[in-house]
């Protein structure tokens, strides 16, 4: 059996790192007995670097405990000084220009030990004493290890950590929206890119393996999908600056004696995957003599919990279908504890996957399970007879086969994508609550089957159906304040989930064609504008045709829409910014950034969330660094007040 998809060879092959002393059954071998000491060395170090590239892609092969303990830990063993052991292990390449980064960012030493921590806090006490510095007076301080993708923002630029000495200019994830977490200031330095673990486990644990995974889409695609879009629009996903993180700070003392309950707490301090505690002293005297390796700096160190792992067996593979038609299947496992938790399913990911390794009813697993994280199969030990729906579970329709997916054709009758798309017409739109899962269930149950005939419910339909009398007027106050509330015209377009149509997109489409008018449009016409590709552009003319009759019905009903500004409208636009690109910063007096940005957009400008060459005007408010203002004003960018910005409108 061979245990990489082909998503991983993929991966591999985008690194150039094609097995030469290992075969595919070989790798599985390794990779399921963790043999390490049976390898040669050129083997071991493929086998490593197989390991980390995969490890960045977002598609482990092996568990980081048993790549440090077993793997890593052989060759160190063998070689002490092998180089491997001594770089920083590079990061996937993306595309964009490779640029010397500002600062070097290097790996982190590791232990998985208290005692690990103990011995880190002896040598750095020895250092101090060294050049005569008192030990009683120094600081340490505790941070989350975010497990995300290392990246470098110098207020200018953000660079991906690759190598640790060149990495890939990325700033378009700014210029896609992304946010800065914390304060939202640019120019801090180190962070990770990272998505919540809510929003993960509510809207993307369906169609990514993991985090990661995840991370590794908003950075290298070229033409977003909505999944990722949306993440972005609900600042689910940002890049976090290590200086931001919450930390706990003390003495040596204090953190030898309650090293357990700092770990714990620093661990649940984020809503974000961690996988473990980073220490460090804060004497920057200290920390120049200290200094660092080639692979790490003395002055800091990573605990990084043992993860949990547990063999279990499946029960069987439940197929549960999406909004989109996809069947995602989810393993129904034997109850088991991790991490603190009662475990009884873990996400088998895509029907590929199933297919590929052997996944049904008795198939021998090992579950993994780090703190909070959500729990992923993390190898196939003992494969069985893969457990494969012929027909969707909803409707009963014949699937089909898409790569490594399952798809339901019946969109128009099967009740999970009914059920699916209206609960994401009214998420979508973001100005209504009450329509819930739970509410569109009992809607769907009672006869309803698309959002217009929610829309043409009365107060008696409802309390028939089986609402109470307050609750019923409750969804009626709320379907109203979805009509009345004022939202963007490419958001109501996103609310109804075209294909490969997330609300950038949307937005995209209508700076260049009304939203009455796109039902006109042929694929030619959608590939003339900037990021739309052939495939996209067929795929949005054939969905535009499928949604078209409920579309004029809602469109109908009145909504409060803002219109988007054209292009060549804006052009002609003789307001004082139009045809500039402004960036907007720091903290606002007189309104919410968000609604300035559409006021500038509505009066031709273009509005960018980094400061280029390219860029007009900076507009200020309070709690902006100098240093941004500095950079700004040397790339001969005029910076201006939030007032001196609204007199200028004026």
């Amino acid at each position: 059996m061979n245990i990489l998809n082909s998503t991983q060879w993929q991966l591999l092959e985008a690194a150039n790192l094609k097995p030469q002393t290992l075969s595919p059954e070989q790798i599985t071998d390794i990779a399921t007995h963790s043999n390490a000491g049976q390898l040669t060395d050129e083997q071991l170090v493929e086998f490593l670097q197989i390991c980390n590239s995969l490890y960045r892609g977002g598609h482990p092969l092996i568990s980081d405990l048993a790549y440090d303990h077993i793997f890593l830990a052989e060759l160190e063993k063998r070689h002490p000084d092998h180089p491997y052991l001594h770089t920083v292990e590079p990061e996937l390449a993306f595309a964009g220009k490779t640029v010397l980064l500002p600062e070097k960012m290097l790996s982190t030493e590791k232990t998985y030990t208290q005692d690990g921590i103990e011995k880190w806090l002896a040598r750095i006490e020895k250092a101090a004493e060294e050049i005569g510095i008192d030990v009683a007076s120094l600081s340490f301080k505790a941070t989350p290890k975010l497990d995300g993708y290392a990246a470098f923002d110098d207020g200018q630029l953000l660079y991906t950590r690759g190598d640790g000495r060149k990495g890939t200019d990325i700033t378009r994830v700014f210029e896609r929206g992304l946010i800065v977490g914390g304060n939202g200031l640019r120019g801090q330095g180190a962070g990770e890119i990272v998505v919540s673990q809510s929003y993960f486990a509510s809207h993307l644990a369906g169609t990514f393996d993991n985090a990661r995974n995840f991370q590794a889409s908003i950075i290298k695609e070229k033409d977003l999908e909505q999944h990722a879009l949306e993440a972005i629009q609900n600042h689910a996903a940002v890049f976090f600056p290590f200086s931001q993180l919450p930390h706990w700070q003390g003495t040596a003392e204090k953190l030898k004696a309650n090293l357990t309950d700092i770990i714990a707490q620093v661990l649940s301090s984020v809503n974000y995957d961690v996988d473990g505690v980073v220490f460090e002293v804060t004497d920057e005297t200290l920390k120049t003599h200290l200094g660092a390796t080639r692979h790490h700096h003395r002055w800091q160190i990573a605990y990084k919990d043992n993860i949990e792992t547990a063999t279990v067996t499946v029960l069987s593979v439940i197929p549960q279908t999406s909004r989109s038609g996809r069947v995602n299947p989810v393993a129904e496992l034997e109850p088991t504890r991790l991490s603190g938790a009662l475990i009884s399913r873990a996400t088998a990911h895509h029907y590929g996957m199933v297919k590929e390794q052997g996944i049904g009813v008795g198939t021998v697993i090992e579950l993994t399970r780090s703190g909070m994280v959500i729990p992923k199969i993390e190898r196939v030990i003992t494969a069985k007879a893969p457990q494969i729906p012929d027909h969707c579970p909803s409707c009963g329709n014949e699937l089909i086969w898409d790569s490594d997916y399952l798809h339901c054709p019946n969109t128009t009758q099967c009740p999970a994508q009914i059920e699916n798309t209206i609960e994401h017409f009214f998420r979508t739109l973001a100005n209504n609550d009450g329509f819930g899962e739970k509410t569109i269930q009992k809607l769907h149950a009672a006869g309803v089957n698309s959002v217009y005939a929610i829309y043409q419910l009365t107060l008696e339909d409802l309390i028939s159906m089986g609402f109470g009398e307050k609750t019923a007027q409750n969804l009626l106050a709320q379907r109203q304040r979805s009509q009345n509330e004022a939202i963007e015209d490419w958001r109501f377009l996103g609310a109804f989930g075209l294909y490969r149509m997330g609300l950038g997109n949307c937005e995209r489409l209508l700076q260049h064609y009304r939203l009455t008018d796109i039902f006109k449009l042929t694929a030619d016409d959608i590939i003339s504008i900037e990021g739309f590709a052939d495939k996209t552009a067929a795929a949005v003319v054939e969905c535009l045709a499928k949604i078209k009759h409920e579309f004029q019905q809602l469109y109908q009903l009145g909504f409060n829409l803002t219109t988007t500004p054209l292009l060549s409208e804006q052009q002609q636009n003789h307001s004082p910014i139009a045809g500039k690109t402004i960036v907007f910063t720091g903290t606002m007096v007189h309104g919410k950034r968000d609604v300035m940005a559409q006021q500038a957009k509505r009066l031709g400008a273009k509005v960018a969330t980094s400061v280029t060459g390219k860029t007009d005007f900076l507009v200020t408010g309070t709690d902006v660094g100098a240093a941004k203002i500095a950079a700004a004003t040397q790339k001969g960018v005029q910076v201006i007040s939030e007032d001196e910005y609204l007199a200028l409108l004026a």
